[in-house]
């Protein structure tokens, strides 16, 4: 697989030079300055795309290879405003974006939120740091922060009195930066909400059941994906995260039936998968090497990290934290290899997209990655650490010594 490395732009605490030290081969970016709905122009990207690469100073050896993310308006999530004119837009940023060489374009179709922590700096046993989603303060926001209508519908007894014990306990500065953790918009962008528009914005899915907005999902891919197709360009869809329902907002990429769902529904090699083992393995019926296996040939990006599940337990929702890379509770090594078998049976085809791209996602903070205050889940040597076990296990299943005895 193909080395990649998630970059937020020249503000981004961690450099270029420190990218390429850590033996990323290309960059995994995106223009967060452009206002979702909004055209990406030529000339923004090439701009983006000489800074990758050094130019005006020493090069960096780096591509800018894959768009994370190209970010689908909540008006188009909804089919509501000005959503077509939204989806027009997406074109011609594809458009754009093949122009400059760039084929592989990363989003998601999470309603309102997108990744979502309640800890962003969890203390794990080694005293590094970690990303950590907590059930019960999750529901003592929802509950008596947030005071979602409907919310107690949501959970059960044992959820709803530790929840209640939790908020009585928290200071007011506890509640606002849970609340600050839990409104944030996509990783890199100046885009979040207030609590008012949190809410506004979970009014106005009020009438979206699951149902719908795979629908509206499908509409999406089924306006996009031909001029992918053109284009040559790659679409990959990135799983929920975490991969159950929460805040009463549908959720219709979690598991490997609804990949298969929406593959089915618009079949072209451009309709493909973000194949993320941490957002998709806090599900336990989420087999991770059987869907690396399974959805093998629409599989156009990876992101490898890893997560400890914990209790509680409510339904399908529970506790979990980013654990290490090879650490955590989803076999990597066997995850790679499905992923490896699927690269040779590629190159035997004589695929051009044979070699997929990969980055460590996440990471934790150690050493002195603690108190740089890099985005959360982002640091350089946690992610380094990641990446350099990654790449062993990757180079022992590439071995010719390995081969011959497969």
């Amino acid at each position: 697989m193909r080395q990649t490395w998630r970059w937020f732009g020249p503000a981004d605490v961690v450099p270029l030079s420190a990218v390429r030290q850590a033996g990323a081969q290309g960059i995994v970016t995106a223009l967060h300055h452009v206002p979702t709905g909004q055209d990406w122009t030529l000339a923004e990207i090439r701009k983006r795309q000489d800074v990758v690469r050094g130019a005006g100073g020493a090069p960096t050896g780096l591509t800018w290879d894959v768009v994370e993310s190209l970010p689908v308006s909540e008006d188009i999530k909804r089919q509501t405003g000005d959503w077509r004119a939204h989806v027009a837009s997406y074109k011609r940023s594809m458009a754009a974006l093949a122009e400059a060489g760039i084929a592989t374009i990363c989003y998601n179709f999470m309603p309102v939120l997108d990744w979502t922590r309640t800890d962003l700096r969890y203390e794990v046993s080694h005293g590094g740091q970690a990303m950590r989603f907590d059930l019960v303060d999750f529901a003592a926001f929802d509950l008596h922060v947030l005071a979602r209508p409907g919310a107690a519908e949501d959970y059960g007894d044992a959820i709803k009195a530790a929840a209640a014990e939790r908020h009585a306990a928290m200071s007011e500065d506890d509640r606002k930066r849970l609340a600050a953790n839990l409104t944030a918009g996509l990783p890199g962008a100046a885009e979040g909400w207030t609590l008012d528009g949190l809410r506004e914005q979970l009014a106005l899915y009020d009438a979206i059941p699951t149902e719908r907005l795979r629908r509206h999902l499908v509409d999406f891919l089924s306006e996009v994906v031909p001029v992918a197709e053109t284009l040559g360009l790659r679409l990959c869809c990135h799983p929920d995260d975490p991969p159950f329902p929460l805040l009463g907002l549908p959720r219709i990429v979690s598991t490997e039936a609804d990949y298969r769902l929406m593959l089915d529904a618009v079949d072209s090699p451009a309709n493909g998968v973000t194949l993320c083992s941490g957002s998709l393995g806090v599900r336990p019926d989420n087999d991770l090497p059987g869907m690396a296996e399974r959805l093998g040939p629409r599989i156009h990006f990876v992101h490898l990290r890893n997560i400890r599940r914990q209790a509680p337990v409510d339904g399908l929702r529970r506790s979990f934290f980013e654990d290490e890379h090879l650490a955590g509770e989803t076999d990597m090594v066997a995850t790679i290899a499905a992923l490896h078998a699927e690269e040779t049976r590629r190159r035997a085809e004589g695929r051009v997209d044979w070699e997929i791209p990969m980055r460590p996602d996440h990471g934790q903070d150690i050493l002195d990655d603690i108190g740089r205050g890099a985005q959360p889940g982002y640091p350089a040597i946690g992610r380094l650490k990641g990446l350099a076990e990654l790449r062993g296990v990757m180079t022992a299943l590439a071995h010719p010594l390995h081969a011959g005895r497969a």
